[in-house]
């Protein structure tokens, strides 16, 4: 069986007091002689005060020198502030990656960045405690062999996003890819209840990853312990043992300094999704294209 531990991810974020941006529809005048900035109070809405992308935004921040400060919350309510600003065509600007079901349900774009502060192109690695190998040589396997694509992940994100259960959507999807999942599994022995402990954060494409390569490891016959924390607790968890596995390690900038610090006790067995990405987004709506464009 899988069980799932989760940890209140801290305080939900404050509630945004976004109005207008100029160029969207309006119908207060005095908010239309704002500036963008003057209109957000200069807050970007973004998540979890741990995750890597958090410190890229402020350093970028303060790289682009704007008067804008990056306000913590959680991966579930910047996507309500962005629902919730959306809906009425209000400005917002959050800190944003893909692959996520927020581009498929909204028109959103990413800000450019040329100082290139929020970093290029990512990867999604698996990323195992030394000594999986010999402990739970099948596990080690099929974790080494997972690999699937940003479409394959947004469906299953927008999927659960929709209201569909995590169990439900996972089981359907699985079963209607039996040839990506035998390849996984290829060559991997069937086990009798070993136990296995992953952990992951809170975001939506960690969520569907975990769960999914959870259920392909309980079908093979383990006992599936996940875990969700905090990207820090995460990292600590997976250098210390008490995690045996993660396939949420987002490389080469988001997760950096953590690969960094427990380096000597962990193992990576490359990405299992190429073509990831991370950065401040916008509706489409909004007529700003560039992060230079928050300057003072």
């Amino acid at each position: 069986m899988i069980k799932n531990n989760f940890k209140k991810l801290g305080v939900i974020a404050l509630s945004l007091a976004v109005l207008t941006f100029v160029g969207c529809s309006s119908s207060n005048s005095k908010s239309a002689d704002k500036s963008i900035g003057e209109q957000m109070d200069y807050k970007i809405t973004g998540i979890d005060a741990g995750a890597g992308e958090m410190q890229l935004a402020e350093k970028a921040m303060e790289a682009y020198n704007t008067n804008y400060t990056v306000q913590s919350s959680s991966g579930a309510a910047m996507t309500q502030a962005l629902a919730d600003a959306y809906k009425d065509e209000k400005p917002i600007i959050v800190t944003g990656w893909s692959p996520h079901w927020m581009f498929s349900k909204y028109d959103l774009k990413y800000l450019e960045d040329p100082k290139g502060s929020m970093g290029g192109a990512e990867h999604i690695d698996t990323v195992v405690h030394k000594g999986l190998k010999e402990k739970l040589p099948s596990a080690y396997k099929i974790l080494d062999q997972f690999a699937w694509t940003p479409a394959d992940m947004e469906a299953v994100m927008l999927k659960i996003y929709e209201g569909g259960s995590i169990k439900d959507v996972t089981r359907q999807w699985i079963d209607d890819n039996t040839d990506k999942v035998s390849k996984w599994t290829e060559g991997a022995t069937k086990v009798d209840g070993d136990a296995i402990k992953i952990a992951y954060v809170a975001w939506d494409s960690e969520i569907a990853s975990t769960n999914i390569i959870g259920t392909v490891l309980q079908d093979m016959g383990y006992t599936v312990n996940l875990t969700q924390v905090d990207a820090g607790p995460m990292w600590a968890a997976l250098g210390s043992g008490d995690a045996d596995a993660i396939v949420a390690a987002w490389l080469p900038a988001t997760h950096k300094k953590y690969f960094s610090d427990y380096k000597d006790t962990i193992e990576n067995l490359g990405p299992n999704l190429e073509g990831a990405r991370l950065g401040l987004v916008v509706p489409t709506y909004m007529d700003i294209n560039s992060i230079a464009d928050l300057a003072k």
